[in-house]
């Protein structure tokens, strides 16, 4: 990406998109990590059992954090960290939504809550892809700042941290594109038991995450990753939180219960890596 790219500044109408965003996803991420017990009468759809509940709770907790950082980022350079894997994450959402439709409390007999619920979803789930895309590409005929003085090499992020991202991008987006296409297969080494809708929601999940790690490792400027090193840690810890409550569910200790907590530890350790490489003094250093 060019320095001029970089130095484009966040329109307001994107800013307020990703605002708006991070609000919804934080609601239904405290239905489903507060009360994974009750998704039958409050959620979209029933979760079971509730350690996929709460892992779907985390992932959305951690994302609200990725897009409200995306939000307060001066430069579109940044913001768009945020962008990307939201677009992708809500369009295989909204897929694997049509797909499974016949699973959704959009029965009256579902109680008036969990049918609201489902409405907001399809609403959401519709709208927002569109919206990203109309804003996006205002925001890309956006007037740009004068260019500052970006680095113009190859990325700037250590060697090791980038092929560390690379090895996360890469089974993330594989597993969540095999949970997509042949869920019931592939949820064979998941480490605790998913449904095919289940399945495909943790799928659009991964691949959301996943394209996330791999645009970092790209980034030429270490503050521009800064969102995606938050949410890395968030649902690092988060995540652990969730296995603390239900790690029962899993599988000890066979192999996808080994994988499952390997990977994690890698987001968690590449997280914490980026995010201290994107602390105000290198952001300083390479504004200056």
């Amino acid at each position: 990406m060019s320095a001029s790219t970089e130095a484009r500044p966040l329109i307001p109408p994107m800013r307020w998109l990703l605002y708006v965003a991070a609000f919804l996803v934080f609601l239904a991420g405290l239905v489903l990590f507060v009360f994974p017990l009750r998704t039958a009468e409050w959620f979209a759809w029933t979760v079971n059992p509730p350690m996929t509940a709460v892992f779907l709770g985390a992932a959305y907790w951690a994302s609200a954090g990725l897009e409200l950082t995306g939000a307060r980022s001066a430069s579109w350079g940044a913001a768009r960290l945020a962008v990307l894997p939201v677009f992708i994450f809500t369009t295989l959402t909204l897929a694997v939504t049509l797909v499974h439709l016949d699973r959704f409390h959009l029965s009256p007999a579902n109680g008036p809550v969990a049918q609201a619920s489902t409405w907001a979803w399809l609403a959401i789930y519709a709208v927002v892809p569109i919206a990203m895309l109309l804003i996006s590409w205002m925001q890309i005929r956006s007037p740009r700042d004068v260019p500052t003085s970006v680095p113009r090499g190859g990325a700037v992020l250590p060697l090791a941290l980038r092929l560390l991202l690379m090895g996360i991008a890469a089974v993330l987006l594989l597993y969540g594109a095999a949970l997509l296409a042949i869920p019931m297969a592939a949820a064979t080494w998941w480490p605790w038991p998913l449904s095919e809708l289940t399945a495909r929601a943790v799928g659009a999940w991964l691949v959301g995450l996943g394209w996330s790690a791999a645009q970092g490792q790209f980034s030429r400027d270490p503050h521009t990753v800064r969102p995606v090193a938050l949410t890395s840690v968030a649902f690092f810890v988060l995540q652990v939180l969730a296995l603390l409550r239900y790690g029962g569910a899993l599988a000890w200790p066979g192999v996808p219960a080994i994988g499952f907590v390997t990977v994690l530890l890698a987001i968690g350790v590449a997280g914490g890596w980026a995010l201290a490489l994107s602390g105000p003094r290198v952001a300083r250093a390479t504004t200056a």
